[in-house]
């Protein structure tokens, strides 16, 4: 019996060693199991995830910058503006047209005032967030619709700008119609944690359709009065 307490105690040290090393194996094994995992994943949600949130979220701030920008077309553009609110036309004694020019002081309050307001709608529009249906964090297209929606919080930045272009277009003997158009250009950027999409939205708004009568020089004809390139359609 005394040889036998002898072993035992000469054994308990071993085995006790022996748990503490096996404890050790199995928690490495646990965290770089655990550390692979998260990888994979992150692996997994960066390629489809992530291409599928950025989808939803462009495809959410086009149609936001689509009301914003409608929404403040309707408050800088009046129905009462007329043809010589935006444009001066210049005849001499016969009658005859010599010059047609735009009217800067109007022209340029109206494209500050409404790249102004778009922008300043557009962020309200994005404070909620952009909401994702929770198919989308599968990462498979065709789940993305799927399931309730949940808000993300992205940081969209966008930079709105304005300009006007014309075209004229021969309408009958001594006639012309002018078309005025406002430009609407919103350059956003949506910045995500792990990626930047880049992408810009033009809008373009017929502000309106006037008939010249009279001849008007070619030089008018083949050019466009406010500086931008000719769009011809005579």
């Amino acid at each position: 019996m005394n040889r036998f307490n002898e072993y035992a105690l000469l054994a308990y040290p071993r085995g006790k060693k022996h748990k503490k090393r096996r404890r050790k194996r199995r928690f490495w094994f646990l965290l770089i199991s655990f550390a692979i995992a998260a990888l994979l994943l992150f692996i997994y949600f960066q390629r489809n995830v992530t291409r599928v949130l950025i989808s939803i979220s462009e495809a959410t701030m086009r149609a936001s910058t689509t009301v914003a920008v409608n929404d403040a077309v309707y408050y800088t553009l009046s129905d009462e503006m007329r043809y010589e609110d935006l444009v001066t036309i210049t005849r001499d004694n016969d009658g005859n047209i010599v010059a047609v020019a735009a009217n800067p002081l109007k022209i340029n309050k109206i494209a500050r005032d409404t790249a102004s307001i778009s922008q300043s709608n557009l962020k309200n529009l994005s404070l909620n967030g952009i909401p994702v249906p929770l198919g989308a964090l599968t990462g498979i297209e065709a789940f993305a619709g799927l399931g309730p929606s949940i808000h993300f919080r992205i940081i969209p930045v966008s930079s709105v700008s304005c300009d006007f272009s014309s075209t004229f277009e021969s309408v009958g003997i001594n006639q012309t119609k002018h078309s005025i158009y406002l430009n609407i250009i919103a350059d956003i950027s949506i910045v995500m944690p792990s990626r930047t999409e880049n992408f810009a939205v033009l809008t373009e708004i017929l502000v309106g359709e006037w008939v010249i009568v009279g001849d008007i020089p070619d030089a008018y004809l083949q050019s466009d009065i406010f500086g931008n390139k000719p769009n011809l359609s005579a």
